[in-house]
């Protein structure tokens, strides 16, 4: 992995558009809602434009509504995830059923992440912000965000290798070198960005799909609290791209 791609940007701190030469995305993430606090928006307009986007996620987010039981929380969480996806025209949610909470990073993760590149293929990966802390350390991060952001990185070395995890190949998953370029999201060092407001109303929508998840989370009227969330991120982002409200990406190519 080289350093992150920052050559396009027109000026020292301003954010360069994502690059758009691509067809298939592949977004891997933790949990249920982790695509929605922003990132959604930008996928709305790239399913907009034809391209194809398949979500990957290692568990159900089971651990993740202290009111519900993990048997009864995973499968509606997977239920909301589905419909939210839908939403920004995702088909394919995957699950990895890692264990929500207590993921942990290595090469049973790797592997995991890699066959799954390795199956669709994507020229571009999308994750999440693996870094200790969010918000210029303001706040520390989750356990789960940093093991799957950290395994995606490495998996996607990985998938193209084919003496990394040989067995995937001879299960038919052929070695895949065609990622060009890992997004992260949710970063403190962007460096490229989608304009927001194609897709600002269907990542409304998207959030508003973790219905049982929002109602635990906030006692704020889920549609004024999605949009002011959202809207919030993508209008801080305005003043380095431009004066456009975006979704932010740290770009990593390869």
């Amino acid at each position: 992995m080289t350093e992150p791609q920052t050559d396009s940007a027109p000026a020292p701190g301003q954010l360069a558009p994502m690059p758009e030469d691509w067809r298939r995305a592949l977004a891997v993430v933790a949990h249920p809602d982790d695509l929605e606090y922003g990132c959604s928006g930008a996928i709305a307009s790239w399913t907009d434009a034809g391209r194809e986007v398949a979500y990957l996620l290692a568990t159900r987010g089971e651990a993740g509504i202290d009111t519900l039981a993990p048997a009864e929380a995973g499968p509606l969480r997977e239920r909301e995830q589905r419909a939210s996806a839908a939403v920004v025209g995702v088909d394919t949610v995957e699950f990895l059923d890692h264990a929500d909470g207590v993921i942990e990073y290595g090469t049973a993760l790797r592997r995991d992440i890699a066959a799954a590149i390795r199956r669709h293929r994507p020229e571009l990966v999308v994750t999440l912000n693996h870094q200790d802390t969010w918000g210029g350390g303001a706040a520390w991060n989750t356990p789960d965000h940093v093991a799957v952001g950290r395994a995606t990185m490495d998996a996607v070395a990985d998938a193209g290798n084919r003496w990394i995890f040989p067995d995937l190949a001879e299960q038919g998953l052929e070695p895949w070198n065609g990622v060009r370029w890992v997004a992260v999201a949710g970063t403190d060092r962007p460096t490229h960005a989608v304009d927001a407001r194609p897709g600002l109303e269907r990542s409304v929508r998207s959030l508003l799909e973790h219905r049982a998840y929002l109602e635990a989370l906030t006692d704020e009227d889920p549609e004024a609290y999605c949009r002011s969330v959202l809207a919030g991120f993508a209008e801080q982002l305005a003043p380095r791209f431009g004066g456009v409200p975006a979704v932010a990406f740290e770009v990593f190519a390869r």
